[in-house]
């Protein structure tokens, strides 16, 4: 074990399980000899590798040191992050990597590009086989950023991390004053790379709950633990606070625990995991609301699915079928956002969410907590894609579109008195949620306060659910 006591080491020592942590190839070290990086001191080439334990669950790292030629990738460097990949993907565990590093080696060129190129195929080859954590403590520009991309999650420190293909002062009618393109607060809104952002304790913190919660690799199946918490436990107060699914999903969760994923991108589609009766659950559910932890409003969103909501969810449904983590979905949604920006992405952004969610073959079930209108209702894990199980609250409506807006269309001559008339015949006929049961479309209609109870049930069903592998090789969305 290493008794370097760097900021790299030290990172290291916060996250793991105390004296977990076993170094390999310390005594490794760059190989060139141009420009005299022969005579330059490079201990274990800026990067420590190996191997420990997050509350007992064995991770592979790697962390960048930034004190060695500013953590800059070199041939050797790069062999020591690919090497983290290959014993993990052996091992079957979780692979874990701190960024701090001032981009490619210039001294070793070539050299050093080849060896970025084996860690994107290092990540190509795991993706899907065991999970991948980046955690940006420093700076991460150019090539690098596509190791975080590549990666399932993405951790910034608030303060000091830097994010970037293109440096802000680069990006023709910015500096970085203007807009800091880079930091941690941009990339976490703007971008969808990022899933967290904070101080290094409170980001590394983030990556122990998230590594507790995640298996370790495909084979496995989902995570299951034992759960204290009363498998019948009324959800109180849900109902009214269904435009925040944080808290819906939060109370429903065992022992109230719910880890929301990309937290601050796309805040109209909330996706994060929790745990049902012990059993690890994928969530993605429509947001209207947003409330801080003093119960005020801070932000309302449409009741629409957006270009970058929709893109949010499906890497996130993505993420769960290829390792075996069921699916829970909240749909309240009862259209598309409006907008230039959005239009230009939506139609590409809503095939991919349908195809996540109709392709994946985990256990799938879908809670409708509000509105579920038109074809956007339909995307949302509905019956019709697959959803295995279908719920919703006594009070949800389903159906077309809202009723006053169908006699509107209809009758779109008749008066005030006959046009209140059809709607509530239509409302009645097309869009109550009995309606939709007695079709097929909604398997049980459930008391909000009932639906942890319900979900439980549902999952511990749907624990054995097999599907016939296909024939074809992948999809193409």
């Amino acid at each position: 074990m290493s008794s370097n006591n760097n900021l790299a080491m030290q990172r290291i020592a916060k996250l793991l399980d105390e004296n977990s942590f076993m170094e390999v190839g310390s005594l490794i070290t760059a190989r060139s000899t141009d420009f005299n990086l022969s005579d330059t001191d490079a201990p274990s080439d800026g990067v420590i590798i190996g191997h420990g334990q997050i509350d007992g669950n064995l991770v592979f790292l790697y962390s960048q040191d930034a004190s060695v030629l500013n953590g800059t990738i070199g041939e050797m460097h790069a062999k020591k992050i690919a090497s983290v990949y290959d014993m993990a993907m052996k091992m079957g565990a979780p692979v874990i990597g701190f960024l701090d590093c001032a981009g490619i080696r210039l001294q070793e060129s070539v050299d050093a590009l080849d060896g970025l190129g084996q860690i994107y195929q290092k990540e190509a080859e795991a993706s899907g086989v065991v999970p991948q954590i980046s955690v940006v403590f420093g700076s991460c520009g150019g090539g690098l950023a596509t190791v975080c991309a590549m990666s399932d999650f993405t951790f910034m420190e608030s303060s000091k991390g830097k994010l970037f293909v293109n440096s802000p002062n680069a990006i023709p009618g910015n500096r970085m004053d203007k807009c800091d393109t880079s930091s941690a607060e941009y990339q976490s809104k703007e971008t969808g790379c990022v899933d967290g952002i904070g101080t290094e304790d409170e980001i590394l913190e983030s990556v122990r709950n998230l590594v507790c919660l995640l298996p370790g690799n495909n084979g496995t199946g989902g995570l299951t633990e034992e759960c204290d918490d009363d498998l019948n436990r009324a959800c109180e107060n849900v109902s009214g606070m269904k435009g925040d699914p944080r808290f819906v999903l939060g109370e429903i969760a065992d022992d109230h625990f719910f880890l929301e994923t990309k937290k601050d991108f796309a805040k109209d589609m909330v996706t994060g995991f929790l745990r049902l009766n012990g059993t690890t659950i994928g969530a993605v559910a429509n947001c209207t609301e947003a409330y801080d932890e003093e119960g005020k409003k801070t932000e309302e969103f449409a009741q629409a699915l957006s270009a970058r909501g929709c893109s949010k969810a499906a890497e996130f449904v993505s993420f769960c079928d290829a390792f075996d983590i069921p699916v829970l979905s909240l749909t309240n949604v009862k259209g598309y956002k409006a907008g230039k920006c959005s239009e230009n992405n939506l139609a590409k952004a809503m095939a991919k969410l349908t195809y996540a969610f109709a392709s994946a073959d985990v256990p799938k079930v879908n809670v409708i907590v509000g509105e579920a209108y038109g074809s956007a209702y339909v995307t949302m894990n509905s019956k019709s894609v697959g959803a295995d199980l279908v719920y919703a609250w006594s009070d949800a409506k389903v159906g077309m579109m809202e009723a006053n807006l169908a006699a509107k269309i209809m009758y779109a001559d008749a008066d005030a008195k006959v046009m209140e008339e059809k709607a509530a015949a239509y409302d009645k006929l097309q869009s109550s949620v009995l309606s939709a049961a007695k079709r097929g479309y909604v398997d049980r209609i459930i008391e909000p306060e009932a639906t942890r109870k319900y979900l439980v049930a549902a999952f511990e069903m749907l624990y054995t659910k097999s599907v016939p592998e296909s024939l074809k090789k992948h999809g193409t969305k």
